[in-house]
């Protein structure tokens, strides 16, 4: 599976965030929209060259991947 950077609410603060797969601390965070973490991500996930997945504010799941890495295609399987 390839590394990903996670766009995600923070209901405590009522700020969005940004965090890699298994970092300790967040990559970026307090963003008052989902919009502006979500453009912060893209932009580390085309650089780093990462899965980027948005999250609901409501229940956390995923609404929305998108991957700026290696991808094959056409896909195996």
């Amino acid at each position: 599976m390839a590394k990903q950077i996670h766009t995600m609410y923070n209901k405590s603060t009522g700020t969005w965030y940004n965090k890699q797969d298994g970092a300790k601390r967040v990559s970026n965070c307090g963003f008052s929209t989902q919009k502006e973490a979500a453009i912060a991500a893209r932009s580390i996930a085309i650089n780093q060259k990462l899965e980027h997945s948005i999250h609901r504010a409501d229940n956390n799941q995923i609404r929305e991947k998108n991957s700026y890495g290696n991808d094959i295609y056409p896909p195996q399987g």
